[in-house]
This record gives structure tokens, sequence and C-alpha cells, in this order.
């Protein structure tokens, strides 16, 4: 039995839904950040956070993968060059929209207010916009990869939404119909009704 540690307000929310989509059993801890749950289980206070036995996973990218290869679904096997192109993709996700995301967050709310710097934050929303215009150029079929989901959509789709709230600009029309539509997908719901 897995056990997966962390709010669905957070990146564990992708954890969430792609175990929802493979219809996997596992507990729910929706612990948040710092917690005496999560530190217990991952000294860092970081979430997500997935036990498996008595191994400790961290890091929600490499959670998914984990997830991915382990049931042969979301994912291309390892050495081929959809895995490279997938993997290109999860990096530039990554890099480019969610390193833009991360570093508005912090300077808004999560450091220390004397740490903020109020002038990185238009910057992190012009980086934002260049990630979406070439994600967006990227897309090419209802998924990243054509008609296969894979990992970085469910990056994707959940960077869309932090983008979202956060208030960063709009994505434009073509991810805004690709988030749409994955999160239409049942077990987006499910995972959203959690916590």
């Amino acid at each position: 039995m897995m056990k997966l540690i962390g709010t669905r307000r957070s990146r564990a929310f992708r954890v969430l839904w792609m175990l929802e989509e493979l219809g996997l059993d596992y507990d729910h801890d929706p612990s948040p950040p710092r917690a005496d749950a999560v530190k217990a289980a991952n000294p860092s206070g970081k979430i997500p956070t997935l036990l498996v036995g008595d191994t400790v996973l961290t890091d929600s990218t490499a959670i998914l993968t984990y997830l991915a290869d382990k049931h042969g679904q979301f994912t291309y096997p390892a050495g081929t060059l959809d895995r490279a192109r997938q993997d290109a993709l999860t990096g530039a996700i990554l890099d480019e929209m969610e390193g833009a995301l991360w570093a508005a967050s912090k300077h808004n709310y999560v450091l220390p207010e004397a740490q903020r710097v109020a002038e990185i934050v238009p910057t992190a929303h012009w980086e934002f916009e260049r990630a979406a215009q070439r994600l967006s150029e990227a897309l090419v079929g209802p998924y990243l990869m054509g008609e296969k989901m894979t990992v970085p959509d469910f990056l994707l789709v959940h960077c869309l939404g932090w983008a979202k709230i956060a208030r960063f600009p709009d994505p434009g029309d073509r991810l805004k119909a690709y988030s749409k539509a994955a999160r239409a997908r049942a077990a987006y719901g499910r995972a959203g009704d959690m916590d």
C-alpha cells in the first residue's frame, strides 16, 4: 500500500491525479508543508512525499515518473526517441513555466518579507508568457505528445491552474482549451475532491 502525504492545493495534486488515473489503492494524508506528519517522513518538510513500503519518494516529477514507469502508462519506454521528447517537454515545463511560477510565489508570499524582491514578479510573468507561447506551439494533439497523455501533461495542466490562481498572464486560447479538456477527465475531478 502506498501513502501520499500532501495537500491537494500543492504539487501533491499532480500525484493524486496520476494515482486516480492509474486506479491504484493508496492512502492520502492531506498535511500541508512542514506539518509534523510531513517532517516525520521527509525531514525537509516538503510535499508531496510518497511512501512505498519503507521507501520515501520526494519531488512530484520523480514520483510521477516512478508511477508511470512502474505501471507502463502515461510514459514512453526509456531509451526511445519518444521518451527523450517526453523528458525534454518535462524539463521545459519545470525550467521555464514552473520556475517562473515558483519565483513569483516565493517573492509574493513564501520567503520571509525581508528577503522578498517585488521587482522579480513582472519578470516571472514575462518568462511565463514566453514559456506558454513555446508550449502552445509544441502542442501536437489533444496532449503534448499527440494522442497519448504523458507525464508532462500532468505538470503543464497543474502549472496552468496555478497560473490562473496566481493571476499570471493569459496563456492563450490553445493552452486554455487543452487544459479545460484535461481537467474534464474523471480522475482529475476525483483528485480535486480530496482534502
